[in-house]
């Protein structure tokens, strides 16, 4: 049952990380993403500051091959001590 999803693999599946505003986040957001999407565009990232300039939202468009794939990607993004949340 937990591998039920509604998905169809192959898609194009975009992941957003919000985490601390540092110079480096979206370098090492990048670098976590290519670990698990290794044909993952750097240039097609699209970066936005908080309105109080705190936080950074990186969005990530994967192209995801299966859930398991997806799966672990969350699960280290996740873990990272910089990332507030990921959708």
């Amino acid at each position: 049952m937990s591998d039920e999803t509604l998905l169809e693999f192959p898609t194009d599946f975009p992941v957003k990380i919000m985490g601390d505003h540092r110079d480096d986040f979206t370098q090492t957001m990048v670098e976590l993403v290519q670990r698990h999407a290794p044909d993952f565009k750097p240039e097609t990232v699209e970066v936005r500051v908080s309105s109080k300039g705190n936080f950074l939202s990186v969005t990530c468009v994967v192209h995801a091959t299966s859930k398991a794939q997806l799966d672990a990607l969350y699960l280290e993004i996740t873990a990272h001590p910089w990332v507030k949340m990921a959708l």
